[in-house]
């Protein structure tokens, strides 16, 4: 017996063997003896982990396909079919022999006669087998629902009753006629038009956007409440502990499905809302240049823009105007300069260059809005490649330029790539180029540079005055530096190294010595030079190394938080953590006052401490 399972074929043999000359005898007891063999469709011995490669998913998958075949019984034997011709062959071949042996005996006839035995079955060779397979069970589903309602209904109609159906209809159509008639207005003139008021419903959805707005906001805080109460409540108890070191709290990702494959090419917050900021999307490789986007979110909804401009060439630079905070100029790859109006709907712009109008001939890196000149128009500025720093005027529908300066006039290969204007000097501004030089100019002075800085080896990415000290201003290049420059001196104050090319850099809002930067490594880094004057008190991660590069960055005007851009169309917010917003304290613990002043006073601290030193190590 098998003891592979309980279920399977069985098997019973009966009857009587036929002995061949040499076999052993079997007792009538032994051939009568049934034996009960039962087979299972499944080997308890076959392996159930076979791994096989497979060359279509490329990777090694698991075989639930066993070979399942078991050997239960063999037996090697002569035992053969007493029909068949071998066994005829076998009977007359032993006869003769048995003849041939037994002639010299007397009573061989005899005993032949005496001693045959009836032939039998072959027993092993003839099975009787049987199978039978399960049907499945046939199975109706059914279903039933609730009636819809019904009720009895009759009536008589009358010939009167049918006109005066009609008669009320024609009334009807007369009183609608009598309105048109009514709301038609006439004017008399070969210029005069007529005008009709359509009675159709109103399918405006206006009136209905901002309640709409409003529950969309509701809901999205509701879904991202964790995320709202981080922003409002959440400080790092962790702080406290940690002397000069600070972190950075993930908030929203601002992703729009549209400009996955767009990069963030600018950043610039709304200073009269301070929950709305606007992102450019573009592309900084020339060799895939195509479509780009202007995007407007708030915090109160990071699912989707606020406000969206596709735009035909790609957009490299932003600015939205701080007193109408309606006003947008844009810069495009394509040498456009635009002024978009969030007031009015539709996708255009309201102002554009063309080439008549004076636009750049290569791409726009920068815009940057200045205060309305002396006619009250609004104007902003623009720097490209092709050396030329432009002021545009807003003027009735059009755009009005005159070069400021151009930075050709010193070499005639240099092109600019960004400039920031003084916070307190209107005139003055200084602008960084394509071979890492910076210039500080002046609009009063369109053919000479006031000061020249040898400031990096490769081309400068971001230059930015400080918000509080009138001489200080900060640039960072793709040459791996971060540097700190006192405008009246040709040599940087402070030099910080970042060991990647550095993408963007920021001053922050609250302190005149705290700034941030980014890498193209992923990392953001930043520094107080009232804690640290040598290394960074945050650097942190924000997206996966190698496979997504930052592009800008940029601190809020009034809540402890940044965004960052990305090559991939995202942006980030992130909250800081209480010692990189920390104010320094005075003798005692005591706390310091708040204000400019005070800001103007910590740089200019930090700048003498520097002074001494150089005329001390000069000595």
């Amino acid at each position: 017996e098998d003891d592979f399972g309980d279920y399977g074929w069985e098997e019973r043999t009966h009857g009587k063997l036929t002995k061949p000359a040499d076999q052993l005898d079997l007792t009538e007891a032994e051939l009568k003896e049934e034996v009960t063999r039962i087979l299972t469709a499944e080997n308890p011995h076959a392996p159930q982990n076979i791994v096989r490669y497979s060359f279509k998913e490329g990777a090694f998958k698991l075989t639930s396909v066993v070979d399942q075949l078991a050997v239960h019984f063999v037996l090697d034997g002569c035992l053969i079919h007493q029909d068949s011709d071998e066994a005829r062959r076998l009977a007359a071949n032993g006869g003769e022999d048995e003849d041939a042996g037994e002639d010299d005996r007397p009573d061989s006839v005899a005993s032949k006669t005496n001693e045959q035995e009836p032939k039998c079955t072959n027993q092993f060779n003839f099975i009787e087998r049987a199978s039978q397979t399960l049907n499945n069970a046939l199975r109706d589903r059914s279903c039933q629902t609730v009636p819809p309602p019904r009720c009895n209904y009759s009536a008589t109609a009358t010939q009167w009753e049918i006109y005066d159906a009609y008669t009320e209809e024609l009334q009807k159509q007369e009183m609608k006629k009598d309105k048109q008639r009514a709301f038609q207005i006439k004017k008399d003139g070969d210029q005069n038009k007529k005008k009709i008021l359509n009675e159709t419903p109103n399918d405006d959805i206006t009136p209905m956007a901002m309640p709409v707005t409003l529950l969309e906001r509701m809901v999205n805080q509701n879904t991202c409440n964790d995320i709202a109460q981080d922003f409002k409540y959440f400080e790092d108890a962790a702080d406290e502990y940690r002397e000069q070191e600070g972190t950075l709290l993930p908030l929203w990702k601002f992703q729009y499905d549209k400009a996955k494959w767009m990069c963030v090419t600018a950043l610039c917050w709304n200073e009269k809302y301070p929950d709305l900021f606007g992102v450019a999307l573009g592309s900084y490789d020339f060799s895939k240049q195509g479509r780009g986007m202007l995007l407007f979110y708030t915090l109160k909804n990071s699912t989707f823009p606020e406000y969206i401009f596709p735009t035909g060439s790609g957009a490299l630079s932003l600015d939205i105007h701080k007193r109408n905070s309606y006003l947008v100029a844009a810069g495009f790859y394509d040498g456009c300069v635009c002024v978009y109006n969030l007031k009015k709907k539709g996708p255009e712009p309201e102002y554009k260059s063309n080439a008549k109008t004076g636009k750049h001939t290569d791409p726009v890196w920068q815009v940057r809005w200045q205060n309305d000149d002396m006619d009250n128009k609004h104007n902003f500025y623009s720097v490209s490649s092709d050396g030329r720093v432009v002021s545009w005027t807003l003027i009735k529908n059009e755009l009005v330029f005159s070069d400021t300066i151009r930075l050709t006039v010193a070499d005639p290969d240099v092109g600019g790539t960004c400039f920031d204007f003084h916070k307190q000097t209107d005139s003055l501004f200084v602008v960084g180029t394509e071979e890492g030089k910076i210039h500080k100019c002046s609009k009063n002075y369109s053919s000479q540079f006031l000061e020249t800085y040898a400031a990096h080896n490769m081309a400068v990415d971001a230059v930015k005055w400080n918000p509080y000290h009138p001489k200080v201003f900060i640039s960072c290049s793709s040459d791996w530096t971060i540097k700190i420059w006192d405008h009246t001196v040709n040599t940087p104050m402070f030099t910080f190294e970042l060991n990647a090319p550095v993408a963007d850099v920021a001053w922050a809002p609250h302190s005149s010595t705290s700034f941030a930067a980014v890498t193209t490594e992923g990392l953001v880094h930043v520094f107080d030079l009232s804690i640290n004057k040598y290394q960074a008190i945050c650097q942190q991660p924000v997206v996966a190394k190698n496979k997504t590069k930052l592009t800008h960055i940029e601190f809020n005007p009034v809540h402890p938080i940044i965004i960052v851009g990305d090559d991939r169309g995202s942006v980030i917010s992130l909250k800081l953590s209480p010692n990189l917003r920390k104010k320094p304290k005075g003798k005692k613990g005591q706390e310091l006052p708040e204000g400019p002043e005070v800001e103007t006073a910590k740089m200019e601290k930090l700048l003498n401490l520097l002074r001494d030193s150089e005329q001390s190590s000069v000595k």
